[in-house]
């Protein structure tokens, strides 16, 4: 299985929401679709703030 492969097909707009909401919070400009123009920092910037969110996220439910 690749691992860009979602697994719950109906959580696929609800993860697309949540990378756009990452990128502008980094200032990153996503468009819908394709987006290969995008530097290897500006990708890792959006991929990391999404990471924090989620970790931040597990923290609270944990508390």
């Amino acid at each position: 299985m690749a691992s860009n492969t979602t697994l719950v097909p109906e959580a696929r707009e609800a993860m697309n929401r949540f990378k756009m909401e990452a990128a502008n919070e980094v200032g990153v400009n996503l468009k819908q679709g394709y987006n290969g123009d995008l530097t290897s920092r500006q990708a890792g910037s959006v991929g990391g703030q999404m990471v924090k969110k989620m970790i931040e996220a597990y923290q609270n439910s944990v508390k």
